[in-house]
């Protein structure tokens, strides 16, 4: 009976937990990437990444950009992507995964995956708000540039609010110099306006070879 009581007061914790969405995880082990994160502190403790570089972040289309240091030679190059990743935990990672390297300039790709699981357009942007003003507060200088949201099969029923969101982010990036917005979608688009399938892994989602080389040829003009 004892056994039972205290299986049901776990369970009554659990599910409180479980239901409060206002309070923040705390930064440990309980956050999914948290493991991701200390592997990046472990391999700058082991080999401490140049300040003054070109910091890439954001979701597993960073994370699987494996050449784009190859790509970008002639430049300090940094990859802090990590996969299923969304703009606010770019944001909550901030002070561990981008603000100490001090990077000249910061170039993001997140938003994928806040769309795929229900957030809204104007939240996107809201949150990508949030990020470069937490960065600016910190690292007045540096520049930081958005890669627009791609097209894919996999998330073609979501083009609609994928081309809201890059629209008000394209808008907002307009009104500082310090940023940029880097059109990634129209170029990843074919002549009947579906995605490019030549460009895509066999999962409809992610990059492949060829399109990671269109991404090197869009991307490299803004690091200049």
């Amino acid at each position: 009976m004892k056994a039972i009581r205290r299986l049901f007061l776990f369970l009554i914790v659990v599910s409180f937990a479980v239901g409060s969405t206002d309070a923040q995880v705390p930064n440990t082990g309980a956050n999914p990437w948290e493991e991701d994160i200390r592997e990046f502190e472990r391999a700058d403790s082991l080999h401490p990444p140049p300040r003054g570089g070109f910091l890439f972040v954001g979701s597993s289309s960073i994370r699987m950009w494996e050449t784009v240091r190859e790509d970008f030679p002639d430049l300090q190059v940094i990859n802090r992507g990590f996969g299923g990743s969304e703009l606010s935990d770019a944001l909550y990672f901030a002070d561990r995964i981008i603000l100490p390297y001090k990077p000249r300039m910061i170039i993001v790709y997140a938003g994928d995956n806040d769309l795929a699981n229900g957030k809204q357009a104007e939240v996107v942007c809201s949150d990508y708000k949030r990020l470069v003003r937490s960065i600016h507060t910190n690292l007045p200088t540096t520049r930081i540039a958005y890669i627009s949201i791609k097209p894919s099969l996999a998330r073609w029923n979501l083009v609609d609010k994928i081309r809201k969101t890059n629209r008000l982010i394209k808008e907002y990036s307009a009104q500082d110099r310090q940023l940029a917005y880097i059109d990634i979608f129209t170029p990843m688009l074919g002549k009947d306006g579906t995605p490019r399938k030549e460009l895509l892994a066999p999962d409809g989602l992610h990059l492949n070879r060829e399109g990671y080389a269109l991404w090197r040829k869009v991307v490299r003009p803004f690091l200049q």
